[in-house]
């Protein structure tokens, strides 16, 4: 049963039935007002995603490039995490140009390479990156996946960080079924309740560059479709305490599904309790993992997000899962490549999902572009998430119709009855070249209460879009710290009351492509000073009560013991 924080069955069939078609009605924050204009300005950072680009084209060449947001050394800063790619002969970094590297904070715009003596280099192939304080100590540690090689890494607190992937048990052994494994995302989230976070792995393709497919186009190598390679299962790995982990794939029901995963992101969307796993799968169907106590049953078919609305395999991408609409129920996107959209599916709590990518508008706007990254944010802070995506298609070279290198987007969240607005030039993205955009991660990197972004792009300068949205509206954030739950609070569910209605929003780190941003929890309040009330509730189960909160600053929350 839900906690008292969510609606009631009865609230909640008033609330299917009111929202059951779009354009609607509506009594959210600002509803059917036009909310700020988003803008952002473009600052440059020292580093470029060398992906190791050859011919013939190698697939996870294409496929680079996570990035993470996070304070790693708890300044009030946060820092800039990238993942780089290797020499796709031997898989390793034999060449300082593929380090994966540590951008400290500084403020004032400035970032420093604290690489070196953070330890952060890395030795393999690397694709995603995912934060989380995973031993409860303060400090947020660091998962970084990729080809056939995954390191954990333990924050020392004192700004280096420790490999522990050997101590903690994550496997790197070729899967006795399926080969060597190719990690592509990461998602922390506590299965079991008991305060310590467990670590979800999204695997990807076997793949083998000793027996790469040969694709060609007009006569030029290519990638090769996924089509034309086999998949794997995802994994899940138990957190034991002591700095050990179990790998309890079987037991739990995922390793039975094999899939071609490219994104991954936790919610508890039928607010039993228990938190959810959704992921994307690469010309696929998609799987929704629900969380059934002590196991996980996939039931994406069952609750329609299997597949998008026309019934095709399509490449799923990143992906988002939380409530963009205010209803008190998460909902679902993913990015997609060109002429397949980015479909968005709108949470109806036990019922399932229905997708809304064509009633929102949202398909007709996205119809010709392809994206990586996608999240849910709020950047003119008037209540409503909006809608960013990293673009850029798979390909080296176009296929009639494709545009290859393309800019970023983002689509302005106007609330019921209004949908979407498609921003690309108009906020400020079109600053620099188009390029194969990838990961795409966010914070208040410059601590003015606008959340920013940062993308990463194939073979060109990381991109640091700071948010100068004029007429941005108020906000407040929570820093959450668990104590029977886990210290990052990963897995609450946070409901805010406004004079112009509610909002929820929950704890999470994994969002975007291959990436993950790790910080407060953020509320965008509009023309309102304060928040009425705050409901917080931690994964223990635990109901915490917050009346009249400040806007325009972060509120570190403890859970009570």
């Amino acid at each position: 049963m839900r906690p008292p924080i969510f609606p009631s069955a009865l609230a909640a069939a008033a609330a299917l039935a009111a929202w059951s078609l779009w354009p609607h009605p509506g009594t959210g924050l600002l509803a059917g007002q036009a909310s700020a204009a988003i803008r952002f300005a473009h600052a440059s950072i020292d580093f470029r995603l060398e992906h190791g680009e050859v011919k013939p084209r190698r697939v996870p060449a294409t496929m680079a490039g996570g990035v993470a947001v996070f304070d790693y050394n708890r300044d009030g800063r946060p820092d800039i995490f990238f993942t780089n790619g290797a020499n796709l002969e031997t898989l390793r970094k034999d060449d300082p140009k593929y380090r994966n590297r540590l951008f400290r904070n500084e403020g004032g715009g400035r970032f420093t390479d604290v690489t070196a003596q953070a330890g952060l280099a890395g030795t393999w192939y690397s694709h995603c990156a995912a934060v989380a304080d995973y031993d409860n100590d303060g400090w947020p540690d660091l998962f970084v996946g990729g080809v056939h090689h995954n390191t954990l890494y333990r924050n020392n607190g004192d700004g280096t960080f420790s490999d522990v992937t050997e101590k903690a048990g994550i496997r790197n052994q070729p899967d006795p079924e399926f080969g060597p494994l190719w990690a592509i995302g990461g998602v922390w989230v506590d299965v079991n309740a008991d305060g310590l976070l467990d670590l979800f792995v999204v695997n990807y393709l076997q793949w083998d560059s000793r027996t790469e497919p040969l694709c060609e186009y007009k006569g030029e190598s290519d990638y090769c479709s996924p089509r034309m390679y086999k998949g794997t299962p995802n994994q899940l790995y138990l957190n034991r305490g002591g700095g050990r982990f179990e790998d309890v794939s079987a037991a739990w029901g995922i390793r039975a599904k094999v899939g071609k995963g490219m994104g991954g992101a936790m919610a508890d969307f039928d607010g039993d309790g228990r938190p959810d796993i959704f992921v994307t799968n690469d010309y696929l169907y998609n799987f929704l993992f629900h969380h059934k106590g002590d196991r996980f049953e996939e039931i994406a078919f069952q609750s329609g997000v299997a597949l998008a609305e026309d019934g095709l395999f399509i490449s799923g991408m990143g992906t988002d899962f939380r409530d963009f609409d205010n209803d008190g129920i998460p909902d679902i996107v993913f990015a997609a490549l060109q002429r397949q959209t980015f479909p968005l599916f709108r949470g109806l709590g036990a019922k399932g999902f229905t997708e809304v990518t064509s009633a929102t508008g949202l398909r007709e706007l996205v119809m010709q572009m392809a994206g990586f990254g996608v999240g849910f944010v709020d950047f003119d802070n008037d209540g409503w998430k909006d809608l960013f995506v990293s673009r850029g298609d798979v390909l080296a070279r176009p296929l009639p119709g494709n545009v290859v290198e393309q800019h970023n987007s983002v689509f302005r969240n106007l609330g019921p009855k209004r949908g979407w607005q498609a921003l690309t030039g108009e906020a400020g993205l079109d600053a620099v070249p188009p390029a194969r955009h990838r990961g795409l991660a966010f914070g208040d990197l410059d601590s003015d209460g606008r959340m920013d972004a940062v993308v990463t792009a194939l073979a060109a300068p990381a991109e640091i879009w700071l948010n100068r949205s004029p007429g941005a509206g108020h906000w407040l954030a929570f820093e959450l710290e668990g104590t029977r739950s886990n210290r990052d609070g990963i897995g609450a569910v946070i409901r805010v009351d406004t004079p112009s209605g509610p909002q929820w929003n929950h704890m999470t780190t994994s969002l975007g492509y291959a990436s993950s941003s790790h910080g407060p929890v953020r509320f965008g309040l509009g023309p309102h000073e304060k928040a009425l009330k705050a409901e917080i509730r931690w994964p223990s189960g635990k109901v915490q009560t917050l009346d009249n909160l400040a806007a325009d600053r972060i509120h570190r929350v403890r859970e009570p013991d």
